[in-house]
């Protein structure tokens, strides 16, 4: 943890205009990014932030200005999201703080905002099959949303060292290397007289279940059982010069690259298939070999449409969206800060799914990882730049004990998709869902504001994230908190025992 470098650190700095709604008429954004002591990959990591400012929110005039800092920490890099998650915390953040202002829920002012089909982002993308809107009104009826809010705020009302909390988010997230050349996949495809079939393509397993989705879709290409497709581990001696399996867009590429390569040895068996209509796959490869036909195939595949001139603002930034929403239920002690995860729902819009039992378990996982992200993972370092928070001693990811109680994740299914051009019509979803994962920061915030109000605090609150138990003991502010307050003359011209970034 101390040299390979962690999730980019980022501070936003705004100035927003909005009517007496909520509605936003306007934004600047400022959005400073720590990129450590070198480059990296910092640029690639700004450029999907300031790209995901806008979230799922219309924004009016807007502005959106990004910076990489250099400093004395170790250079940060590549984490799950890319920084798009940091991009979108930072605008629903100032939503909630807008939504203070104007005395309406945040929930109130997410929908009031959200896009509708057919607009424009601020990087000049239209947006095609948004999906969000009918994800927001689905969930809210599933989740029982309303229902539920009632009910925490009357037990609430009923307790007074126990608050609850309820948040509901939406997200999009844009799949597709933000470097163009990146945008390809290869394949290699081997059939066998015994009717066997051996794939090798540029995608790298990792427990996400790839490999399993390349059968899948060679078996469906060439039309023949799954327990007749194996792969062969990744390597450069069979699928050359390949893309990193990052982007959430492993699936889309590799798997187009995987089904070109089997439908040139379709069509080159389907002469044989055609005069012997009951032969078994094996009989018709052997004879398709005897008559000296070729039974391997390379495949490739290039990501069209996309190309986005940063100079300019032309072009299209992403191959299309991902799109999910989030609704989290807490329970927070607000004399020691701890808190449960009572109940979370999601629904996703991951297209037409390859493989729904993958898919729910990369929801789960990437949301538990954005929990962690938001609650538990804090940084903390000596004042010259050394990482203090190494190792599970004081760096505290999920446990078994972080997630949510009640876990409930369904996915969108059954709509037409007239733009997605992707292989069966699916959606990556590697790293789209762990923005949800702030539904739990979210929610906390919604309880500790219940705690202030008890308290007659009326003081806009400003929760920088991770939620831990310390910020938030210290943000439900009491008598408690009153007497250990240090006061700022006090801690002027002292050096810390460690800084928080």
């Amino acid at each position: 943890m101390r040299t390979s470098g962690q999730r980019h650190p980022f501070l936003g700095r705004w100035t927003v205009g909005f009517d007496d709604a909520g509605r936003l008429l306007a934004l600047r954004m400022h959005v400073f990014s720590n990129g450590g002591f070198s480059h990296d990959l910092s640029v690639g990591v700004l450029e999907r932030a300031v790209s995901h400012v806008d979230n799922c929110y219309r924004l009016g005039a807007s502005e959106i200005v990004g910076r990489i800092a250099r400093t004395n920490t170790q250079s940060n890099t590549a984490f799950r999201g890319f920084g798009g998650c940091q991009g979108m915390f930072l605008l629903e953040s100032m939503l909630c703080e807008v939504a203070e202002a104007v005395g309406r829920t945040p929930e109130q002012l997410r929908a009031l905002n959200m896009y509708r089909a057919g607009d424009v982002t601020p990087f000049a993308q239209r947006l095609n099959d948004w999906n969000v809107p009918l994800l927001w009104e689905r969930l809210s009826a599933s989740s029982a949303f309303a229902e539920r809010r009632a009910a925490v705020d009357a037990y609430n009302a009923s307790s007074r060292h126990r608050k609850r909390g309820l948040a509901m988010l939406p997200t999009k997230f844009g799949i597709s290397f933000g470097v163009k050349f990146l945008n390809q996949g290869m394949a290699l495809v081997h059939v066998y007289t015994d009717g066997s079939v051996l794939v090798a393509h540029g995608g790298t397993e990792m427990g996400q279940g790839l490999h399993t989705k390349m059968t899948q879709v060679a078996a469906e290409t060439l039309g023949v059982p799954l327990s007749s497709v194996f792969i062969s581990e990744t390597a450069t001696n069979t699928a050359a010069n390949t893309s990193p399996t990052a982007a959430s867009a492993s699936s889309d590429l590799n798997g187009f690259a995987v089904h070109n390569a089997c439908a040139v040895l379709a069509e080159r068996l389907r002469p044989y298939r055609e005069r012997a209509p009951d032969a078994s796959f094996a009989q018709v490869a052997r004879t398709a070999y005897l008559d000296r036909v070729s039974l391997t195939a390379a495949g490739h595949y290039a990501t069209p449409d996309i190309g986005f001139d940063w100079q300019r603002g032309t072009g299209q930034l992403y191959f299309y969206f991902t799109q999910g929403a989030a609704v989290a239920e807490v329970e927070l002690d607000t004399l020691t800060g701890a808190h449960t995860t009572r109940r979370v729902d999601i629904l996703m819009d991951v297209g037409k799914s390859l493989n729904k039992a993958l898919d729910i378990g990369q929801i789960e996982g990437a949301f538990t990882q954005g929990q962690g992200w938001t609650t538990t993972e804090e940084f903390l370092y000596f004042p010259r730049g050394p990482l203090f928070t190494q190792g599970p001693g004081n760096y505290k990811i999920p446990s078994a004990m972080d997630i949510p109680r009640d876990f409930r994740v369904a996915l969108l299914e059954g709509l037409p998709y007239d733009s997605l051009k992707t292989i069966y019509s699916s959606k990556g979803i590697g790293e789209p869902p762990l923005f949800l994962g702030a539904s739990v920061f979210f929610a906390l915030r919604d309880a500790v504001l219940a705690a202030r109000r008890q308290q007659g605090v009326d003081a806009p609150l400003h929760i920088e994230s991770p939620a831990t138990p310390e910020i938030l003991r210290m943000a439900c502010v009491d008598q408690i908190v009153d007497r250990v307050a240090i006061p700022a003359a006090q801690k002027e011209g002292k050096i810390p025992f460690a800084v928080r970034i």
